[in-house]
C-alpha cells in the first residue's frame, strides 16, 4: 500500500508537469530550483532543468566541479522546487542524491546539441571569468579541437538523481487557504497527509 502512495505522488507530479508542457503557458515547465548545502550546512539555490523522473528519482545534469557539484559531494541531500505560476501550483521534492553511472551520463550526453557539448568543455563552471569574449574564444577553441569528430563527454560532467523521501504538492486558493498534500517516506513506508496552509 505504501509503495502505491509513492506511485500516486509520481503520477500527480507527472500530471502537473504534462499540463505545463502541453498547454504552452509556461516557457520552461521543467525548470526547478535546486537547493543544496555545503558541509557546514550553508545553503545555496539555483535554477536547473529536470531531464527525467520516475520511481528511481528526479534527474538533472551538471558539471561536478561547479559549486552545486562540490556541495553535492560534501552533502548528498537536496531539494527541488517547481513553481508553475499560471496554475498557482508548486511541487517540492527532497531526498538524498546519487550520481548516475558513466554509461547513463554518456547516453544522455549524445542527445545534447553539439554547441551545448562544446560549452560544457569550455566552461569552468562557477570559476571566475575575465570577460564574455573569453568564454566565446574558449568555445571556438573547443570547436576547432573537435572539428570533424564527435565531442566526448568530459569526465567532470555527469548526472545526479534526487531520490524522493518527501514530495509535497501546493495549490494556491483564495484567501491563502491553500491546499498542501505531503507524501513522505518513513521507516514504515510511504504516507500521505494534508497539511495546514
Amino acid at each position: 500500500m505504501s509503495e502505491d502512495l509513492y506511485q500516486e505522488a509520481l503520477q500527480e507530479f507527472g500530471r502537473r508537469l504534462r499540463r505545463g508542457q502541453e498547454e504552452g503557458l509556461i516557457r520552461q515547465p521543467t525548470a526547478m530550483t535546486l537547493a543544496t548545502a555545503d558541509d557546514r550546512g550553508r545553503p545555496s539555490a539555483r535554477t536547473v532543468l529536470l531531464k527525467d523522473f520516475g520511481r528511481d528519482g528526479f534527474l538533472f545534469y551538471t558539471n561536478r566541479e561547479s559549486r552545486k557539484g562540490e556541495q553535492l559531494a560534501a552533502n548528498s541531500w537536496a531539494a527541488l522546487c517547481f513553481y508553475w505560476d499560471p496554475y498557482w501550483e508548486q511541487a517540492v521534492v527532497e531526498g538524498p542524491v546519487q550520481e548516475v553511472s558513466p554509461v547513463e551520463a554518456d547516453l544522455y550526453w549524445v542527445t545534447r546539441s553539439r554547441i551545448s557539448q562544446l560549452g560544457a568543455w569550455a566552461s569552468r563552471q562557477s570559476r571566475p571569468l575575465a570577460s564574455r569574449s573569453q568564454l566565446i574564444s574558449e568555445v571556438a577553441a573547443c570547436e576547432a579541437k573537435y572539428q570533424g569528430s564527435t565531442v566526448p563527454r568530459p569526465e567532470y560532467w555527469s548526472g545526479f538523481r534526487v531520490i524522493p523521501h518527501r514530495i509535497e504538492f501546493w495549490t494556491g486558493r483564495s484567501f491563502r487557504l491553500n491546499d498542501r498534500l505531503l507524501y513522505e517516506k518513513t521507516s514504515q513506508g510511504w504516507t500521505a497527509k494534508r497539511l495546514y496552509p
